[in-house]
């Protein structure tokens, strides 16, 4: 906003703001930061507003790296735009750059208006593009009287005067009487200097003559000279586009990089570009775009998150890297996308012997390297199903739940449909599934699972799904019942 700006002048202000999305309901990213700051001093200056009770703010995350990336979340109940407001009044999303331009004028500084230093500087530039014109000016003319009087000595033989003379003034006096009658032609008066130049002529220059030549380079000499005395004419046109050529030739890449705009405008969402490859070790716990010897997972870029779930029923994000520590015994590790959140479908023990326990979820906001446990938090729980889907369609499946051999059991398997589960947040313990313990969880064949729902079953990327048997024994068949 330079409204206040006062043409430079002490007591006016520029008001920098920085540029903040609302991207969700309760969410603010802040993508630019003012001049003169910093993301870790932004991030400073928000918490003190928050503990001065000035600003309401429930969590901040600095996801800076490349480019600037702050997420501010609110609580409940706030609205978003008096928050916003309160960023601009309170923190540093906003300061007030005060100029001062000052010159040096006579040996003495001096203060001056932006827009007075300009016009003194047009008007010397002014000045001295006369006089560098003046200047070519009488260069060409010397060289068109130079080129005339040479023409004159050659084409009228008067180098032939000279060679019967024996003394330099004779030799000079002789030259003056040839070149008498045709002194008129010439635009200045001929002085002893240019007699001079004239019995320097070389002999082999002046058998190889050649007038047509000379005639063109007098003719071009006049056209120049005809230029440069419209220039001069016209001194103020030539000095506007002397700057109009400098613009051109050293002012391609160096555009305005600040916008003088309204303070509400949004800017548009910037894509980053994914150049790399993320690799994942599943058994040891580590992920990264360098482990080129392991498994590959997806396309990233080094400023992605990684999300991975482990088979203890814990989830964690972090910034991804050459190798990472994502937890081991993985699951599921893919790039973390924050704004096109996963569908998320999970069957997992309560615990050891405990019961199945069902939960559909889907993940939203998080902070980076917290450990967050989506189960009950029991020891021995142990994740028997986790599949991720795009959508909430996509989630809708049906899975085949093998019991344990039990005598008191008539029935060992459960065909169990997500569908019947609400998506709740990624805290929720979930419904049971079933008290009875578990062995391993499966996928129905493509042709059951359509007779058991109504309709063709949707392709799920084998990528997406984990299944997680108990034992090596879930693979042997149940004994027969006893009569």
């Amino acid at each position: 906003d330079v409204s206040e700006y006062n043409g430079g002048l002490r007591g006016g202000r520029v008001r920098v703001r920085a540029r903040i999305e609302r991207v969700k309901a309760r969410q603010l990213v802040i993508r630019e930061v003012p001049f003169g700051t910093t993301a870790s001093s932004l991030c400073d200056s928000i918490l003190k507003a928050n503990e001065q009770g000035k600003v309401r703010v429930s969590r901040l995350e600095d996801c800076t790296a490349e480019n600037v990336e702050i997420h501010v979340f609110l609580p409940a109940g706030v609205d978003t735009d008096q928050t916003l407001q309160a960023l601009y009044a309170f923190t540093d999303c906003e300061v007030s750059i005060s100029p001062n331009s000052c010159v040096i004028q006579d040996n003495k500084p001096k203060f001056l208006d932006v827009t007075e230093i300009l016009k003194h500087n047009a008007k010397q530039t002014r000045a001295l593009l006369k006089q560098e014109l003046e200047i070519k000016l009488g260069e060409l003319e010397e060289r068109w009287h130079f080129s005339s009087l040479e023409k004159l000595f050659i084409e009228n033989r008067i180098y032939r005067r000279i060679e019967e003379c024996e003394t330099w003034e004779a030799v000079i006096e002789e030259i003056w009487k040839g070149l008498k009658p045709f002194l008129k032609q010439l635009k200045r008066e001929v002085t002893e200097d240019d007699i001079v130049r004239l019995t320097e002529i070389k002999i082999k220059r002046i058998s190889k003559y050649d007038a047509f030549k000379a005639d063109e380079l007098i003719k071009g000499l006049e056209e120049q000279i005809t230029e440069v005395k419209k220039h001069l004419r016209r001194l103020t046109q030539f000095a506007i586009k002397w700057y109009q050529n400098i613009k051109e030739k050293y002012g391609k890449d160096r555009g305005r990089r600040t916008e003088l705009t309204r303070f509400d405008r949004i800017a548009a969402k910037q894509v980053v570009v994914s150049n790399d490859t993320l690799y994942v070790n599943r058994k040891e716990g580590f992920a990264g775009y360098t482990m080129k010897r392991d498994e590959s997972v997806e396309k990233c870029s080094r400023l992605d998150d990684i999300i991975a779930f482990s088979r203890d029923g814990t989830m964690r994000v972090v910034k991804i890297a050459d190798k990472v520590f994502i937890g081991k015994d993985n699951l599921i590790a893919r790039v973390f996308k924050k704004d096109e959140p996963k569908f998320y479908n999970m069957i997992y023990r309560d615990g050891r012997g405990g019961r199945a326990m069902a939960k559909r979820f889907q993940v939203t906001g998080v902070t980076r390297e917290k450990l967050y446990d989506l189960t009950a938090g029991k020891a021995g729980t142990r994740v028997l199903w986790l599949s991720e889907h795009d959508s909430e369609e996509d989630a809708d499946i049906v899975v085949r739940v093998h019991l344990k051999s039990d005598l008191r059991l008539r029935n060992l398997l459960i065909d169990y449909s997500f569908g019947e589960l609400a998506i709740k947040g990624r805290g929720a313990k979930g419904n049971i599934l079933t008290r009875h313990p578990v062995d391993r969880v499966s996928r129905i064949p493509k042709a059951e699972q359509e007779e058991i729902t109504g309709k063709a079953p949707i392709e799920t990327n084998p990528e997406k799904v984990s299944e997680a048997p108990t034992k090596k024994a879930a693979k042997k068949k149940a004994p027969k019942r006893r009569k």
